[in-house]
C-alpha cells in the first residue's frame, strides 16, 4: 500500500505515549510523509494506533467509515488487535511503507434499540466487539426473547446477553463461556451470560442475520453496552436490533506472527508460543 498520509492515535490521557507518538510523526517527516497526531480524515491512507485494544476500539468506528487501514502497536497489557509490539513497531512500520503487508477484514456490528412503550428509534451504535445486554448486579435474571430475521430462535433466562463478532470472540464472550471464532469469518456469536439452563448454549449465526432481542417484563432498567461503554438502558418489552454493520474494519496484520500464534501467546494454549512447522511430506498434500 501507498502511504503519503498518516494518522498516529495515542491512548489517551498518557504523556509517555503521547511522546512515542510524536517521535512516530518525526519518523514519518524523514521519509517525507505526513503524519498528524490524534486525528482522523477521509483522506488519509492510514491509521497507527499506538496503545492498547481499547484505543483501537476507539477509533474503529471512524477507521471503518472511511475504510482506512489501522496498525496496532501494543503499549498496553492483553493486545489481541494491538498485535505489534513496541520492540517491533519501526520495523513493522517499515514494513507498511514497503508494501509488503496483509490486511483482515472484521466485520463490525449496528445495534440500535426500539422503545416497545412509543415504538421510537435510538440512533445507531457500531461495535467491533460486542454488543451485550446484561441486568444490574443486584437484580434478579432477565428473560429475553430472541429473533434472527423473524426465526424465533429461544428466550433466554440468564443475566444477560453478548452478541459478538468473530473479533470480540476472544473478549467477553470468551470469559462467559462462548467460543474462539477465527477473525476473519463472517459470523455473529450469541452467548447468554450465566444462563439458568444448562443447555442454553451459544450459538454461531451468518453475519447476514438481523437479530432482534425483547426484554421481557417483569424487569427494571437493563444496561445495554457497546464494546465496554454503556450507551443506553431500556427496560420491559423494549427491543435491541443489532445487525452487520455496512463497513468492516481494516487491520495491518503482524507480518510474523499468525493469528493462531497470537492465540497462544495471549491465552497460554500448550504452554507454548512457538510454531511448530508441518513436515514437508504432509504439506505437498495440503
Amino acid at each position: 500500500m501507498k502511504v503519503d498520509y498518516a494518522g498516529i492515535i495515542t491512548r489517551p490521557e498518557s504523556v509517555e505515549v503521547e511522546q512515542i507518538g510524536r517521535e512516530v510523526v518525526a519518523w514519518f517527516a524523514e521519509r517525507h510523509i505526513k503524519a498528524e497526531l490524534n486525528r482522523i480524515v477521509p483522506e488519509m491512507d492510514v491509521l497507527i494506533v499506538l496503545g492498547g485494544d481499547g484505543t483501537l476500539l476507539h477509533v474503529a468506528n471512524e477507521a471503518s467509515t472511511y475504510q482506512l487501514p489501522v496498525l496496532g502497536v501494543n503499549l498496553g497489557n492483553l493486545g489481541f488487535l494491538t498485535e505489534v509490539v513496541a520492540n517491533e513497531m519501526y520495523e513493522a512500520l517499515a514494513t507498511l511503507l514497503s508494501g509488503d503487508v496483509r490486511m483482515e477484514k472484521r466485520i463490525m456490528l449496528s445495534a440500535a434499540y426500539v422503545s416497545g412503550a412509543t415504538g421510537e428509534t435510538s440512533r445507531s451504535i457500531r461495535a467491533l466487539n460486542e454488543v451485550v445486554i446484561v441486568k444490574k448486579s443486584t437484580e434478579a435474571m432477565i428473560r429475553l426473547r430472541c429473533w434472527a430475521d423473524r426465526e424465533y430462535v429461544t428466550t433466554y433466562r440468564a443475566d444477560g446477553l453478548i452478541m459478538a463478532t468473530p473479533t470480540g470472540s476472544t473478549a467477553y464472550n470468551l470469559s462467559a463461556g462462548g467460543p474462539v471464532v477465527h477473525a476473519e469469518l463472517d459470523a455473529v456469536v450469541l452467548t447468554p451470560i450465566c444462563p439458568f439452563m444448562l443447555e442454553s448454549r451459544p450459538i454461531l449465526l451468518g453475519s447476514e442475520r438481523k437479530i432482534a432481542t425483547q426484554l421481557l417484563a417483569p424487569a427494571g432498567q437493563v444496561k445495554v453496552i457497546i464494546d465496554g461503554v454503556l450507551q443506553w438502558t431500556i427496560t420491559e418489552n423494549d427491543y435491541l436490533l443489532v445487525q452487520k454493520a455496512p463497513h468492516p474494519l481494516l487491520i495491518v496484520s503482524s507480518p510474523w506472527k499468525s493469528y493462531f500464534n497470537i492465540l497462544r501467546n495471549k491465552l497460554n494454549w500448550g504452554g507454548a508460543s512457538v510454531d511448530v512447522p508441518l513436515p514437508e511430506q504432509v504439506c505437498k498434500h495440503c
